[in-house]
Formats: structure tokens, sequence, C-alpha cells
């Protein structure tokens, strides 16, 4: 995403993840996030990171000033974002102006009403007193040696209420020395046709530098900013996985990718490219986000494939059902296991999970008729690669480890009479496992908790390695709802050994019986790939 000579003229890709993203409801990035998520931009080779809003938020100042001392950038350049002098003033003496000279960054970038309805309304001043706010305030910032992008707020809407206007506020920002004038679908209501009109008009009636910045309320924002791009713009505003206020900003993962991929673009350092996925999962994290599963390009689903038809062609030509090889942008194919899977599936997860499966049609046609009945009684292993590898072992000519035997387990939940008293649950279990029958008790907040730790607990002197295993997420769903507390369970359990995540399921009359079933999995499943023999 750094600047980039493209077809014959400079192309940039801002990110404003630090800004415009951090506005997403339920996101609160700190400063140390800040700090965390702009060095792992400039290992992807943005071109600009706008950082926020110097003396209009606290922490945003912060940011500038530790980041003046701290962040070493070796591809980005830091931009602070702020707005036009206010009213009636002068930009050489407006504090908000002064706190965009104090973040210390060489590009600024000003916002500023281009729609003559926001101008009357919202800012309370006349539209001449406007275009001058904005040709003071670029006038100023660039006599004090920095580089200025105007965002014309609200653009796509005002021009098509008042084009002479929005167009004089073009160049007002473009007379006064803006590099580049962003024109902003603030409300997200744009569609791809639209934006495509409106940029051939501005680029005809003026020479400027154009940019985008789109928000997504329509579903568009990536569209929006492709057509955008496709028609003479060469410089592109998003943020990382989307994120932003109400439906979020036009994802910059998936515009670059279609820059590089689709257009033949080169917007990021070479190689780059195949950090995205990396990147955007570690962003998520920082930010305390999900993951989206089905995100174009970087999103775990992205390559994934069910259908046995897919199946059978992937494995003649994976490019028959992908539009791009995955490993481009750091991600992979997946072959998803369920009742739609054909043998050709199986033989493809097989591969995936490092069995070889070619020229053994019993064992296709078994496991095959195995997943089918299993999906058809509630089971699901696109989720779940981990059980399904353990239904695979079974199979084959090894078998799967045995490593314990259940002799029995139960779980008792009391609790003491009185409004409000905690509810206390005990498990006990009953195993054989290394020539012992081993007897634990757990108590824990809820049966499945409780369970889990009375398993654990008797199986650590065998198997001291399930230390390693920590439970990282629980999933619940009812099946056949409508037989109510009868209704089938289906529980997802995720474990991490800190190196590898893993997913088992487990199915049954009810919650509890379900968990034991998924938490047996998870536990033999660490284990095999620990390398451990059953003892």
């Amino acid at each position: 995403m750094s600047s980039a000579d493209t077809v014959g003229h400079r192309f940039d890709v801002y990110d404003t993840t630090l800004r415009d993203g951090a506005q997403q409801e339920g996101m609160n990035l700190s400063v140390a996030d800040k700090m965390a998520i702009a060095a792992l931009l400039d290992d992807l080779g943005v071109g600009f990171i706008e950082g926020g809003w110097p003396g209009a938020i606290p922490k945003d100042t912060e940011f500038f000033a530790r980041a003046a001392k701290e962040l070493a950038l070796r591809s980005a350049t830091l931009a602070a974002f702020g707005a036009t002098r206010r009213p009636g003033g002068s930009a050489s003496k407006d504090e908000q102006v002064k706190a965009l000279l104090d973040a210390a960054t060489p590009v600024i970038a000003l916002v500023a009403k281009s729609d003559i309805r926001h101008v009357e309304r919202a800012l309370r001043t006349s539209p001449a007193e406007n275009l001058a706010m904005i040709a003071d305030t670029v006038g100023y910032l660039v006599a004090q040696d920095r580089r200025v992008f105007l965002d014309a707020e609200h653009f796509f809407d005002g021009f098509r209420f008042d084009s002479g206007y929005a167009l004089q506020c073009v160049r007002a920002a473009a007379d006064a020395g803006a590099e580049v004038v962003v024109l902003c679908d603030t409300n997200g209501g744009m569609l791809p046709d639209r934006v495509a009109d409106v940029v051939d008009r501005v680029r005809a009636a003026t020479p400027v530098r154009l940019g985008i910045h789109a928000h997504n309320d329509t579903g568009c924002a990536v569209a929006n900013s492709m057509a955008g791009i496709v028609h003479g713009v060469s410089h592109v505003q998003g943020t990382v996985n989307g994120y932003g206020e109400r439906t979020g900003n036009a994802d910059l993962t998936s515009i670059v990718a279609n820059l590089e991929l689709k257009l033949g673009l080169t917007v990021l350092p070479t190689g780059a490219l195949t950090e995205l996925t990396r990147v955007s999962h570690a962003i998520s994290e920082i930010a305390n986000q999900s993951p989206l599963m089905r995100q174009p390009y970087v999103g775990a689903s992205a390559f994934a494939h069910k259908a046995g038809l897919h199946a059978s062609a992937i494995r003649v030509d994976p490019d028959l059902y992908q539009h791009a090889d995955p490993t481009r942008v750091g991600n992979d194919m997946r072959m998803l296991v369920s009742e739609m899977a054909g043998r050709a599936s199986i033989e493809l997860k097989g591969r995936e999970l490092g069995f070889d499966l070619t020229g053994r049609p019993e064992v296709l046609t078994r496991v095959t008729q195995r997943v089918k009945d299993a999906e058809a009684n509630g089971y699901t292993f696109d989720a779940a690669d981990a059980s399904f590898e353990l239904l695979l072992r079974d199979e084959l000519d090894a078998g799967r480890p045995v490593y314990f035997v259940t002799e029995s387990w139960r779980t008792i939940s009391e609790v003491a009479a009185g409004h409000g008293a905690d509810a206390v649950t005990e498990a006990t279990v009953k195993l054989n496992a290394g020539d012992r029958r081993l007897v634990s008790v757990g108590e824990g907040n809820g049966p499945v908790n409780a369970l889990d730790r009375a398993l654990r607990s008797a199986l650590v002197e065998v198997y001291p390695e399930l230390e390693r295993i920590a439970l990282v997420d629980f999933k619940v769903r009812i099946l056949d709802s409508s037989w109510g507390t009868d209704a089938i369970t289906r529980v997802l359990i995720e474990s991490t050994d800190t190196e590898r995540t893993w997913r088992t399921v487990g199915v049954g009359p009810n919650i509890i019986e379900a968990s034991w079933e998924a938490l047996v999995d998870s536990l033999d499943y660490g284990l095999i790939h620990f390398g451990v023999e059953p003892r």
C-alpha cells in the first residue's frame, strides 16, 4: 500500500484504521494498541498511516508524541487529521490548526465541508466563508512545509445537490496547494455507477489529483473505491478489515488485493502482498475483534470448498473453482468436510491433513459414508477439522491411539437454599490409563468446566503433556429446537497449545454429554500431535 508509479501516475493507498476505523462501535484502541497497529501497517508497506486527530482527542495527541520518539517507520508516512480553521478566524491563530503542526507529521489531512447544505446548516456559515476557510488553512499549512491532503466531506451527496459549489471547494483546495483532494462518500450511500459518473465530471473540470474515501452503508464501499480508481482516482483511503462507524469503511485488504491481482497495479513492496492475511488477523487480535470468516481474500473461509463437485474439479485444477491463488495473499485453500462431500473432498482433505488416500477407494467410501451419517445426526466437520482427523484415523490401518478408557463420569450441581445463592458444581471421572485406575474430582463454574478439570486432573498423572493444552472457546447450538428441552445439542470446542489451534465437535441429548465427547477428542488430538504414544 505504498506510494507507487502505476500506469504513468503516482498511486497512494492511505490507511485510516487508527482514526476512522477506531470509531467502530465496541472498539477502543489504547495508545499502545495504535503503536502496535501502526508497526504492522508499516510491515505491510503502507504509504500513509493516519494516526488520529491531535488537539481534539487527548489519546491521539499522546500517540503522536510517542510516535515521534518511538515509531521508526520504514515505508509509511505518518499523517495527522484535523479540520479547517473556524469560521471568522485565521488559520495562523487557530488552536486546532496549531495542534496539527505540533503533531510534527509531514502530512496533514484536512476535512472540509463540500456540501452547501452542511456548510449552511451544520457549519452555520456562508458558502464564501467556507471557501475562505479551505484556502486559508491549506495555504497556511503548505507554507509551514506540510503536505496537505484535503478530505472533501459529503462530496458525492453535495455534488449531486449543487455540483457548482462542490467543485468550487475542490478548486479552492487545489489553488491553495493541496496535493490531493479526496472525494468522500461520508454517508456511504453511493453506488459504483454514480461514483464513476461524478469522478469523470470532476476530472474533466479540474486537473487536481483526486482520492476517494468510501463508507459501506450500501455494501458497496470496495466497489465504489474500485470504480473511482478505474475512472482515474490515484489515491484511495480505507481501513484494515473495513473497520469503521456504522457499517464500516472500505476494506483496504480487499482493495489492495484487487489492485494487485485484478488490475495488475503494484501498490505494495515486492512480496508484501503475502503478508496481507497475517497483518489482517494480527490487527484483529490487537483491536479485540473476531476475524471475519467470510472476508474476501484474508478470511478463513475465503478459499474454503465444501461441495463435492468443487472438490472433484479442484483435484484436477485448483484454479477451476478459485478466482485467485490464495498463497499470493498469505492465505490457503481449505477443504471442508460435510454431508455435501464426495470422495474427492475426502481425498483432498486427507491430503491437507497429511494422509495420502490415493488408490484406497474402500477407505474413501467408508469415511464418506461416516461423514454423511454423522452430519445427518447433527455433527459438523467443516468447523471441526480435529474431529474429522480422528474419524479418518479410525478408518485407517493404524487406527486412532487409545490413551485412556472411560469407566464412568458424572456431574452434580448443588444450590444452597436462599435467594441468590451460587451453585456449586462437582464432577467425578473414573478412567483407566497407563495400567492404572484413575479417579478424580473437579469443581468448576458449571458442569462442563467441572468435567474438564476432573478429566485433566486424572490424566495429567499419566500424560503431563496435557498441561500445555488450554480450552479457549466453547460454542453450543441447539438442534431441532422445536423439541424444546428434549432437543439435540451440538458443542464446538476450540483448544490451543499456543502454537496451533484445533476444534472438536460433540453431539448428544444434552450439553454435558456433547461436551464430554468434544473434550475427549480435544485431548486425544493434542496428544497425537505432541507425538505421545499411549502409556
